[in-house]
């Protein structure tokens, strides 16, 4: 198939980010020749993974429109994340809101689970040919250190940071949250079987560097060692990772990776946290301008570049 050039599109985005280091007002101009009719090899895909904020529309029609068109693109090579697996409630969606009533408790406070809402999720993932990246959160109210209030109303006009409720805090009780990730993945095991389940990707929580996260570093570290423990231990193949940080080369980020490689893991006790793969969100900064979105590829290259330098 005939694609673009890509090598003279890198150079200018390496010209623009260079500029914009040293002087981020001062424009200059850069000259693109593109030659379409000239074939330089076979374009690779590289779009294989998607996300949303809520998990319950993948059920409803246009929810399962999009994932079809998405599982279309490379069948069972398509993954999707999404918040709120295990976030508390009906399974109603909203905007930046979902959950699955997955976790709650009985009168003596021990552990009760529901699967059916999480099952519907990943089953349609499964029948539009799409793999779950399974994001391990949000916290269930049940678990929750500080679950009131919990359920938000959230608008565009509101401050962003009133969508930090109960589900954004550290669990009461860490060896609770390693048996519902294990639970978890025993589940999913027995329903998608070893075979399946062994191209999945599991990583906890998201961008726990900010308010994701009312917690501090160390506790999601805690929670981090613990949720890997889980699954683990339901499912040793399992590929683990994350933290999902909000950034680039953050400190968070590298204080995660020195607790990977050379800390105490909170769940077992010995030197080190499985990790498979390390992921970080490089933010574009997107403003509007001339009458649409431009994203800010720069600032998403210096994300990238400081992350890798960690």
């Amino acid at each position: 198939m005939n694609i673009l050039p890509i090598s003279v599109v890198v150079l200018a985005l390496t010209l623009i980010t260079d500029a914009s280091r040293a002087d981020q007002k001062k424009p200059f101009p850069v000259n693109i020749q593109v030659h379409a009719e000239e074939p330089i090899g076979e374009l690779k895909p590289l779009w294989r993974f998607f996300g949303a904020d809520e998990p319950n529309y993948a059920t409803r029609k246009n929810g399962e429109k999009l994932l079809a068109e998405l599982g279309d693109l490379r069948p069972d090579q398509v993954y999707f994340r999404t918040h709120n697996l295990l976030t508390s409630g009906d399974g109603t969606p909203d905007l930046k809101w979902g959950s699955t009533g997955v976790y709650t408790e009985d009168s003596r406070d021990n552990p009760v689970y529901h699967w059916t809402i999480l099952d519907g999720i990943f089953d349609s993932y499964r029948a539009h040919h799409l793999r779950p990246y399974v994001q391990m959160g949000f916290m269930p109210e049940a678990l929750s250190i500080h679950p009131e209030p919990y359920h938000y109303k959230w608008t565009s006009r509101d401050p962003y940071q009133w969508i930090f409720t109960g589900w954004s805090y550290p669990p009461k009780d860490y060896a609770k949250w390693s048996e519902l990730i294990y639970q978890w993945t025993a589940h999913d095991l027995a329903r998608y079987g070893q075979a399946e389940m062994t191209h999945w990707y599991w990583e906890t929580w998201n961008e726990a560097n900010i308010g994701y996260w009312q917690g501090k570093p160390e506790d999601f570290f805690k929670l981090h060692d613990f949720a890997v423990s889980g699954v683990r231990r339901a499912l040793p193949e399992a590929r683990v990772g994350g933290p999902d940080s909000a950034g680039g080369g953050t400190p968070f980020l590298h204080a995660f990776l020195e607790h990977c490689l050379h800390g105490t893991n909170y769940a077992t006790g010995q030197i080190g946290t499985p990790i498979d793969f390390i992921s970080f969100h490089a933010k574009g900064s997107p403003v509007f301008t001339n009458d649409h979105v431009r994203m800010g590829i720069a600032n998403q290259l210096r994300n990238m570049n400081s992350a890798f330098r960690n």
